[in-house]
């Protein structure tokens, strides 16, 4: 009897198999920016973090469908070698764990791998604050700014800048709800405006007459600059328009601005920047006794304990006022 033919049926389970990473990826932010509102500055934040969570899944041979959780424990510890922040640590965990739970949802996965881990321990550090007078110096430097002999355009630039401060400072915007502000929020009666903030949610803010007064002047001599034959031509929907190019200011071209004022105002430019002043905002008006909930309304936080970090203003305005104030109190 002959040798059995044994040929072998080679059981090779593929490994090759397409990367689903990106489609998953794709499907979670839809789901983020359909029902939880994410704006493009949030979806991006979550697409670089899980892009490079993939690429770690992808050189351990796994994916975000057959992730393990020592894996995933392993990638925290490779962001810790890599420098990151234990801020950024916990950002990018965060990111893991609503992955791994809209894959749970969808049932696309049977387990969450995620949901053991536990995060770096971090102390939320106080915001960066500018004194009144501060504030005080950069406004009155804007304003003299608009006022000299400049040719047309830098007046007109001077005047954008001093109006996009005077608003920031009055209302406490955040700077993508700044810059994005329409062309409706200029009107001269306009003492509330709608605020278009995260999640798309719409707050409305108080105006001081300082910014409205800003805002009126900014406008007047952008329609003097206007070409006679542009004169009737429907206006750009934003307050802020880009002057170079479609759409309104950028973010990162107001900061650079602002920073610039921060230098000629005598005050370092690393201390300044558009989140710094709403910090500022917010600190002004509790260290003057404004209530925290109101606060929060005007800076259109979803939960209170994101208000909290300026806790600190209220604790220290309430020492002043026992110590100030109370009758047993040491003079």
């Amino acid at each position: 009897m002959g040798p059995r033919n044994t040929s072998k049926t080679t059981s090779n389970k593929t490994t090759s198999k397409t990367n689903s990473d990106p489609k998953l990826t794709n499907l979670f932010l839809d789901m983020l920016a359909a029902e939880q509102g994410a704006g493009d500055n949030t979806l991006d934040a979550y697409r670089r973090d899980l892009t490079d969570f993939s690429e770690f899944l992808g050189r351990a041979g796994q994916s975000f469908t057959g992730a393990e959780t020592q894996t995933l424990r392993d990638y925290l510890a490779d962001l810790d070698t890599r420098g990151f922040k234990s801020s950024s640590v916990a950002r990018r965990l965060s990111a893991m764990r609503h992955l791994f739970r809209f894959l749970l949802n969808e049932r696309i996965r049977s387990d969450d791998p995620a949901a053991i881990l536990s995060g770096p321990k971090r102390g939320r550090g106080l915001p960066k604050v500018l004194s009144i007078a501060d504030v005080d110096r950069m406004l009155t430097r804007s304003k003299e700014l608009t006022e000299t002999d400049a040719p047309p355009q830098q007046r007109l630039r001077a005047l954008r800048l001093h109006c996009l401060l005077e608003v920031l400072y009055a209302a406490g915007l955040r700077v993508s709800e700044l810059v994005a502000l329409p062309l409706s929020a200029a009107r001269r009666d306009a003492r509330m405006i709608v605020v278009r903030g995260k999640g798309n949610k719409e707050r409305l803010v108080p105006l001081n007459e300082a910014s409205r007064q800003a805002m009126a002047d900014y406008l007047a001599a952008m329609e003097a600059l206007k070409p006679e034959k542009k004169k009737n031509a429907p206006a750009s929907k934003w307050l802020f328009p880009s002057f170079g190019e479609s759409g309104h200011l950028t973010r990162q071209h107001f900061a650079r601005d602002l920073k610039e004022l921060a230098s000629a105002s005598g005050l370092a430019p690393r201390l300044v920047s558009p989140h710094v002043l709403r910090h500022a905002f917010a600190s002004h008006l509790l260290h003057n006794g404004a209530d925290l909930r109101i606060v929060q309304t005007l800076l259109g936080h979803t939960d209170i304990s994101t208000t909290q970090i300026y806790t600190h203003v209220v604790e220290e305005r309430l020492k002043s006022l026992v110590r100030d104030l109370h009758p047993l109190a040491e003079k």
